[in-house]
């Protein structure tokens, strides 16, 4: 399945958050990596959402060269063990373990007492600043406490990426300042999603980072689809166009960022 030819022989493309190991995509997970390679996507990390998983996501970084993992647990699942700095960070010992997360807050998705959910990004902060890998960090309608317990915490002694970004221009130049990447998914491509294109348009390449987040979030022309990472190709032409620049220099400086990030990749 080749999407698109634009990319030169020498340009690669990283997924920079995936989700293989869950069912939609672990299924057919030989067509998955083939697709990747026919349209040049090179590496993908999979991102871990809870401790119960995290084997399966641990299993795919050992078993294929090109996958890499993280650990963390997800701000959206309530009522289990909370994972604790010292755990995350005996976990994050793997070689093949190169983040700490996906963390951070999400109001959208649960309401209430909340506080569980602040403590809970402050143990994976904790634990990547004792252990040195960056932070994968997702944030929906919590922009303003996510900065204020990055800053508190001192997140910016490892940095990281504000995955799948949907906040505004002020929200990411915070977080560049703390050190932080901003990675955009297939939501730039949709055409409702005015003010993040903008955002896209200005922020400066050498901060950026692309991803799919599949199974979700599926780019255009595959909105509604079950997402995967070959697709993340239609993210880094969106960009490209947007900027007035190649899709080739997009994967290039994306991929540079990626390693420059994920030293231990």
């Amino acid at each position: 399945m080749v999407l698109l030819n634009a990319l030169s022989h020498s340009a690669m493309l990283v997924d920079s958050h995936c989700h293989l190991d869950f069912p939609d995509l672990a299924s057919n997970l030989d067509k998955i990596l083939e697709n990747m390679q026919e349209n040049k996507v090179s590496h993908a990390l999979c991102v871990s959402v809870n401790l119960e998983d995290f084997p399966r996501v641990l299993s795919l970084a050992e078993t294929y060269p090109n996958l890499y993992a993280s650990v963390g647990v997800h701000p959206d699942y309530e009522n289990l063990t909370e994972p604790q700095a010292m755990e995350l960070v005996s976990l994050a010992q793997h070689p093949r373990i190169i983040a700490i997360g996906e963390t951070g807050l999400d109001y959208f998705r649960l309401k209430g007492d909340l506080e569980w959910q602040r403590e809970r990004f402050r143990q994976h902060i904790r634990a990547a600043r004792q252990c040195g890998k960056p932070l994968i960090i997702h944030t929906r309608q919590a922009a303003s406490d996510t900065l204020r317990i990055m800053a508190e915490e001192g997140a910016d002694q490892v940095g990281g990426v504000m995955h799948c970004f949907t906040e505004s221009w002020e929200v990411a130049q915070q977080a560049m300042e703390m050190n932080f990447y901003i990675s955009f998914s297939g939501i730039v491509t949709f055409k409702n999603a005015v003010a993040l294109k903008e955002t896209a348009k200005s922020i400066q390449l050498e901060r950026m980072l692309v991803e799919t987040d599949s199974p979700y979030l599926a780019p255009v022309p595959y909105r509604g689809k079950t997402n995967q990472p070959a697709f993340v190709l239609h993210v880094a032409e969106e960009i490209a166009e947007l900027r007035g620049i190649s899709v080739n220099e997009v994967a290039e400086i994306t991929t540079h960022n990626f390693f420059n990030l994920f030293k231990d990749a």
